[in-house]
This record gives C-alpha cells, sequence and structure tokens, in this order.
C-alpha cells in the first residue's frame, strides 16, 4: 500500500498572506528548515538541516520546484538519503484555497520510491503538521501584534 501524507489546516488569513510563508525562503525557515528556495518553475534548491542517522538521512532534502500558481497551487520534488548518493523520491504538493474569509491549506505527500523511507515517512507525517501549525503561530503573532522584532 503506497504511503501518502496528508494534512489540511485554516488560517484566517488571505491566501496571499499564507502564500507569503511557502514561497518566502526567509518565512520557510522560520517553520520548516534553511533553505534556498525560489518561486520559479524548475528551480532546484536544498531544505537543510542537522542529519538524522536514525532515519538514513543526511540532512540535506533536494528539491525541485514542478508547478507554481501563485496563492493557489505550489508542488516541489523532496528526495532524501544518507548521503551516498541513493535518494528517496517523493512530491510535496500545496493547495490554497479561499475559503470563509480565510483560506485553507492542503498538503499532500506522496510518491515516495526508495528502500528504508518508512520510519522518516512516520516521522514527516508528524512533522509536517506541526510545521503547519508553526506558520499559524507565526502568522497571528504577526497580525495579533505579539510579533517579536
Amino acid at each position: 500500500m503506497a504511503k501518502i501524507i496528508k494534512h489540511q489546516l485554516f488560517f484566517p488569513h488571505p491566501p496571499a498572506v499564507v502564500w507569503e510563508y511557502l514561497t518566502n525562503a526567509e518565512l520557510i525557515t522560520l517553520w520548516l528548515m534553511k533553505n534556498d528556495f525560489l518561486p520559479v518553475l524548475g528551480h532546484e534548491f536544498q531544505f537543510r538541516i542537522n542529519p538524522m542517522p536514525q532515519f538514513n538521512f543526511d540532512g540535506i532534502v533536494h528539491c525541485k520546484v514542478l508547478a507554481i500558481e501563485p496563492c493557489r497551487a505550489l508542488s516541489y520534488s523532496w528526495n532524501w538519503g544518507p548521503g551516498n548518493g541513493e535518494l528517496t523520491e517523493s512530491e510535496v504538493n500545496w493547495t490554497l484555497t479561499e475559503k470563509d474569509n480565510g483560506t485553507e491549506l492542503d498538503l499532500v505527500h506522496r510518491g515516495f520510491k526508495g528502500v528504508g523511507f518508512m520510519p522518516m515517512v512516520d516521522a514527516m507525517d508528524t512533522g509536517w503538521l506541526q510545521n503547519m501549525h508553526k506558520i499559524l503561530k507565526a502568522l497571528n503573532a504577526t497580525t495579533d501584534g505579539t510579533a517579536k522584532a
């Protein structure tokens, strides 16, 4: 059975505001990882974090922007491994839907291909939802005046 990670979260903010947190490298660093992301079709980029040997992960996620529709949809490859050239391949898809004076944000992470990736996928399932909540918390802080300069 193919593993698919799916999460949905409502943001009481317009899609353009949520979009910034998905496509601005500095803002992505706040809720996910250091990166060199650019919202350009075909752009190859990396996410970087400390290695996690328990997940056979060297700390580098190799990505490429596969599709981009400003304020509506973003898709990129998400490939990781132990650093020896072997990669587990997958794809991350974000969809933003304007709804109830806010934005419904959907994440689908799927297409996992490789060997021994299930422990990492299980950890990412929880991690993605936590990270989506980090975006919500950051956005709420900027709109309620509690953000720190």
